[in-house]
């Protein structure tokens, strides 16, 4: 296994004049691996990457993976519509020093589920790499069904993960029932559906809220992880808010706000983004409060 437990699907840091901020990328760094995160994905959707230059992405793996040290396993992002554009993308995270390659499925120019099956089996086959499948269709228009995850687990031994956020529980639950006992497994893509994910056998968590809050969804992670749904079900309960308000809009703007709350970066997007609204900024910087995760 890759790795079990809370990855978070890192924000991209900017300054003022739009260029990436690094001083800040490597606060958010040290901030998510002094609380005690298993993983860290950069370059996910989260990360703003269709705003992103190649060469801006290459500094960045670079620099993430050198202040990273080898602590926790580093993912890269290499989703894209393009197949060919996905494999450079691949290859791209495995010469700078990714652990893992997270690959979302093609969006708007849409395939089948045979075509989806191809486009990993190209991933799987561009570097040595593991890679870690990304169902999001309320996003990409494109859905991984619960049999196209079990033809995937038997054909592709490199796909070592389903990072799920398709948001329909039932569908979960087949995908679930389908890949057990396979080497494909399970990670929660949304942070609202972390608790019944892992019941259903989910290993993890692949976060936007850890952003700003790792170490208590690390908490949540871990009770899953151990069992104890009780503790689960509480922590699930006490950050539902800060979830639903980060994903109030478009993500990842309000884990932008989140982390400019916190000192850590400015908060600024690259368009088509743009800023949180007032009154929803200060609902979030509220919840925040309510949690101590600002005095």
């Amino acid at each position: 296994m890759l790795f079990q437990g809370l990855a978070t699907a890192l924000i991209t840091p900017f300054r003022k004049d739009g260029s990436v901020d690094f001083d800040a990328y490597e606060r958010l760094l040290n901030y998510q691996l002094e609380n005690g995160v298993d993983a860290l994905l950069v370059l996910g959707t989260t990360g703003e990457p269709p705003t992103l230059s190649d060469d801006e992405k290459e500094e960045i793996i670079r620099f993430a993976v050198k202040v990273i040290g080898g602590r926790v396993p580093v993912l890269v992002g290499a989703g894209s519509n393009s197949t060919y554009n996905m494999v450079q993308a691949c290859r791209r995270g495995a010469k700078y020093g990714a652990d893992a390659l997270l690959v979302v499925t093609p969006y708007y120019n849409k395939c089948t589920q045979d075509g989806l099956i191809e486009h990993y089996r190209a991933a799987c086959e561009a570097t040595d790499l593991p890679v870690i499948a990304y169902n999001v269709p309320g996003r990409t228009g494109v859905n991984i069904k619960p049999e196209t995850a079990a033809r995937m687990a038997e054909k592709l031994p490199k796909l070592v993960g389903l990072k799920e956020a398709c948001g329909n529980m039932s569908q979960i639950l087949e995908t679930a029932r389908l890949i057990q006992g396979s080497a494909l497994t399970l990670y929660s893509g949304d942070d609202g559906l972390c608790l019944p994910i892992m019941a259903a056998g989910g290993k993890g968590l692949i976060s936007v809220a850890s952003n700003p809050a790792p170490r208590i969804t690390g908490e949540l992670v871990r009770a899953c992880l151990a069992g104890d749904y009780e503790k689960g079900r509480r922590l699930q309960f006490m950050l539902q808010p800060l979830f639903d308000a980060l994903f109030c809009e478009v993500n990842p703007i309000p884990a932008k706000k989140a982390c400019a709350l916190l000192g850590i970066c400015e908060d600024e997007v690259r368009l088509p983004l743009t800023r949180m609204t007032e009154g929803n900024a200060q609902k979030l910087e509220g919840i925040m409060r309510d949690l101590q995760l600002l005095r």
